[in-house]
């Protein structure tokens, strides 16, 4: 098992290896990342799912509905923050041959 110092280092190294990587990503790559993120929180909604369901006890089907809730609550808002990042690459001219009527 993995002892509490080791854990918070490695905690704390990949807190600081996520920002520096995520801070040097350019600003038109930031769409596609999100898309790739929503994805990996569709995989941690799994996860929380299959562990509440093998809880046993009320504290673990606790902290595992709210691991649920949580996880999908971030995986809708990231699809909502995606779609609304999109929006903003539409063009708001009207397209040649396409005349308002």
């Amino acid at each position: 098992m993995i002892d509490g110092f080791l854990a918070l280092y490695i905690f704390m190294l990949a807190a600081f290896t996520g920002y520096e990587i995520i801070a040097r990503v350019p600003v038109i790559l930031h769409t596609p990342l999100m898309s790739g993120s929503n994805f990996i929180h569709g995989i941690v909604l799994v996860g929380a799912m299959i562990a509440l369901g093998h809880a046993s006890s009320t504290l673990e089907v606790a902290i595992g509905f709210i691991g649920v809730l949580l996880g999908a609550g971030n995986a809708a808002g990231g699809y909502v923050v995606t779609e609304r990042m999109l929006e903003m690459f539409k063009s708001s001219k009207p397209l040649a041959g396409k005349e308002a009527k």
